[in-house]
């Protein structure tokens, strides 16, 4: 009978969310990032619903949300370039520490990362 390894825990990676304007915004900054080797995986939820309040007036805009995933150790050099290519004057971009997950799909992210094909 063969044994499902258990989750690893307490891991480096982490999940960093951003949201943009339009999918080709997005679609940009993911295929960039994933390119550059800088996250391993982007995936896009769109379009999303976000309620916000900016410079004194209450918005409610359909946006785009991007998920990356990538190790903590990347987070300022991923942070610097979506900055570079974001047009909004103040992105979200917020990471979530992954506490937990499944050890081959954790080792795939280092592998990505860290992979020179």
């Amino acid at each position: 009978m063969s044994r499902t390894p258990p989750p690893t825990t307490d891991t480096d990676k982490i999940a960093i969310l951003v949201t943009f304007g339009t999918e080709e915004t997005a679609l940009v900054c993911a295929r960039t990032l994933v390119a550059e080797r800088l996250v391993a995986c982007a995936q896009l939820d769109a379009p999303i619903r976000s309620i916000y309040r900016w410079q004194g007036t209450i918005c409610d805009e359909r946006e785009v949300r991007l998920v990356l995933k990538t190790r903590r150790d990347r987070f300022e050099v991923v942070r610097g370039r979506i900055l570079q290519l974001h047009p909004y004057a103040c992105p979200q971009i917020v990471a979530l520490n992954i506490e937990a997950g499944h050890r081959p799909y954790l080792d795939w992210i280092d592998e990505s990362l860290d992979a020179s094909d």
